[in-house]
């Protein structure tokens, strides 16, 4: 091995040596491609065109360029139509289930549905997915049941995690889905570093990495960024650019071209796409995993998108009321009901970044209301469908009973022992560990009338 090193330096510095004697007076330096100039010039950003914006439909859900068209069949639009609005509405009795107690935190995907379904329906199903925590979508596309969405949010004895994590941190390992971690940007490098692992093993596969704008401003992001292209690493980068990173507008960001102006800084092959209009990431994603995986090479995908309203105005809502699960939710295990009163504005229906953030004191109900009737990602695939003749099989009312079945099973299902607390930590549980466990199951002998034992299982 190591002959075989030594080698590979004679030569290479036999081929630089030949090079240098060739050229005349020409840049040589290391670090850039470049060529000579005599006269003094900065390169202003505003200077560079903007990278353009792909997209395959226009808002009216009108086919642009034939040439384009995936010309999907039937059966996978219509996939994509009930994946979209499925999440859709397990996101609405989810988010009011967190705003009556029954569930601690939550994020919504309002308006960011077309980049899921597209990117995940151009996936192959054994790619690795790693999520940042609004791709919910991704794994719903690949069948992953209601139920089990609904028993990571209530934390129950169905919970793979076993209760361990916050709501919306999903995993799965048989549908090659990556477990969300709470801090930004953690699994950009962990990703590249899977990417160079199957690169190495000729695995066939590609990694595919989802982030926020907002998490492309951390350390992870760049490092990761040049790993993945230094090593040629099959990997796609996914940035969801939604405007905001929580509630820091894009202009208040970044001054450059967005993000993915970055990444041929970077040696990243870099598209831009509108991420409201399926159609088109699903092209782009499809392609770039064709040649990720054929020339071991990193792409970055930018979609541009926005966190609009729960249900687009130009759809009918479920039972002809928005309103529907602020009546049906039945509280079990002596949970109290919590009374909703109807708010006069729809400030309570903006996607807003998390239960724990109030977007109308960074955005107003106009710019949402905005986004809701003329770019809604459900709405444009509705057009297509309307015209297409297909309007009839694109119903999408059956999936509220659906949620609301796993919502209520949910919700009847136990947590888990407190003792698991303690177990999967190390193969042989050290004394102090097992001292803690000792102390808890003390404290909850002693004054167990305090806590709701009754709901966990024994």
């Amino acid at each position: 091995m190591a002959y075989r090193s030594s080698a590979e330096r004679v030569v290479r510095m036999i081929y630089q040596q030949q090079q240098f004697s060739s050229l005349e007076d020409k840049p040589q330096f290391p670090g850039a491609s470049a060529e000579f100039i005599d006269k003094l010039e900065f390169i202003q950003p505003n200077v560079i065109s903007g990278i353009p914006i792909y997209r395959v439909m226009d808002r009216q859900g009108q086919i642009i360029n034939p040439s384009e068209d995936p010309h999907l069949p039937q059966e996978k639009v219509l996939k994509f139509y009930k994946s979209m609005t499925l999440l859709n509405t397990m996101d609405r009795i989810l988010y009011e289930s967190q705003r009556q107690g029954r569930i601690s935190f939550y994020m919504t995907n309002y308006g960011e549905e077309g980049t899921h379904v597209g990117s995940a329906a151009a996936l192959d199903n054994t790619d690795l997915v790693f999520g940042q925590y609004r791709e919910a979508g991704v794994l719903m596309y690949r069948d992953y049941p209601l139920e089990l969405f609904m028993a990571q949010c209530y934390g129950n004895v169905s919970d793979l995690g076993k209760g361990r994590q916050m709501p919306v941190h999903y995993g799965c390992k048989e549908r090659h889905f990556v477990t969300i971690s709470s801090p930004l940007a953690t699994q950009i490098p962990q990703a590249v570093g899977a990417a160079y692992a199957a690169k190495r093993a000729n695995a066939n596969r590609v990694i595919i990495c989802y982030f926020g704008e907002g998490a492309a401003s951390e350390g992870d992001a760049h490092a990761g960024f040049n790993f993945a292209a230094t090593l040629e690493c099959p990997i796609i980068f996914f940035c969801r650019n939604n405007g905001y990173a929580i509630s820091t507008p894009t202009s208040e960001q970044y001054r450059g071209d967005g993000i993915a102006a970055r990444g041929p800084g970077y040696g990243l092959i870099s598209i831009r796409v509108d991420g409201n209009d399926v159609f088109a990431v699903y092209n782009a994603t499809k392609e770039a995993r064709r040649r990720a995986v054929a020339e071991n090479q990193p792409f970055l995908i930018e979609a541009m998108t926005y966190r609009c309203l729960p249900v687009p105005t130009s759809l009918p809502p479920p039972h002809g009321s928005l309103s529907f699960h602020r009546t049906c939710l039945v509280a079990p295990y002596r949970i109290p009901f919590l009374t909703v009163i109807p708010l006069p504005t729809l400030l309570p229906w903006i996607g807003h970044h998390s239960t724990s953030d109030d977007s109308s004191a960074y955005r107003s109900v106009d710019e949402v209301n905005y986004w809701d009737k003329q770019d809604h990602p459900i709405s444009r695939l509705r057009r297509y469908l309307e015209g297409s003749g297909w309007e009839e099989l694109s119903d999408h009312r059956p999936v509220f009973p659906q949620v609301m079945e796993a919502f209520e099973q949910a919700e009847r299902k136990l947590k888990p022992n407190p003792n698991l607390l303690f177990s999967d930590v190390y193969q042989e549980m050290p004394a102090q560990l097992r001292k803690q466990q000792e102390s808890l199951a003390r404290h909850l002998q002693t004054y167990g009338e305090h806590y709701p034992l009754d709901h966990f299982e024994k």
